[in-house]
């Protein structure tokens, strides 16, 4: 019984470590883990375990790690020598956490690195001007109007619209070919 209470309250510390530090839930305090879960612990050993575990999700968490990365560091954390290492009970409950934990934690580290806004979206339309609607004695070309959705997570949208001729849609397309490129580059030679 006592090894379910330990795995149970590892558990939650870990959950509450994920709540304080990757989605910002300022309710979630050292204190309260403590008080919640580790009541016998003294103040010293707690801060011990919550910072090892804490070091530890950070580690995994960085890491990105896919299962079997997680299952070496995991071997690796419960073979050191000294009061560095976990044990097999610690490890288990890492690998539940980290199994269930990884998206969205992995969402949360994306959103907190991202400063200015992102492209959240993209609409066009091609339109036609004629001589009338320009004030011009021949009729002109196409024109390209495209609006952009931008923003940062948590706030409201804010849009750009742009307008393009032919010749600007053509530099566009070249950049953009020139981006792709690039990135064909760094994907085959890693």
């Amino acid at each position: 019984m006592a090894d379910v209470e330990a795995t149970k309250s590892l558990s939650g510390l870990l959950n509450g470590i994920a709540q304080k530090v990757y989605y910002n839930n300022s309710e979630i305090t050292e204190e309260l883990l403590k008080n919640e879960l580790y009541p016998d612990l003294s103040q010293e050993e707690f801060k011990a375990l919550h910072e090892k575990m804490k070091g530890l999700v950070k580690s995994i968490a960085t890491a990105d790690m896919d299962h079997a990365q997680l299952e070496a560091f995991l071997t690796a954390q419960t073979k050191r020598q000294g009061g560095g290492g976990v044990n097999a009970e610690q490890a288990a409950a890492l690998s539940r956490f980290w199994k269930s934990q990884r998206v969205r934690v992995r969402e949360s580290l994306l959103s907190q690195s991202r400063w200015e806004p992102g492209l959240r979206g993209l609409s066009w339309r091609v339109d036609l001007q004629t001589a009338a609607s320009r004030g011009d004695a021949a009729q002109s070309g196409p024109v390209t109007l495209m609006e952009l959705e931008l923003g940062r997570a948590g706030q409201d949208s804010e849009f750009v619209c742009l307008e393009f001729d032919e010749a600007k849609i053509n530099q566009v397309l070249k950049k953009m070919a020139d981006i792709q490129e690039s990135i064909d580059n760094i994907v085959h030679h890693t």
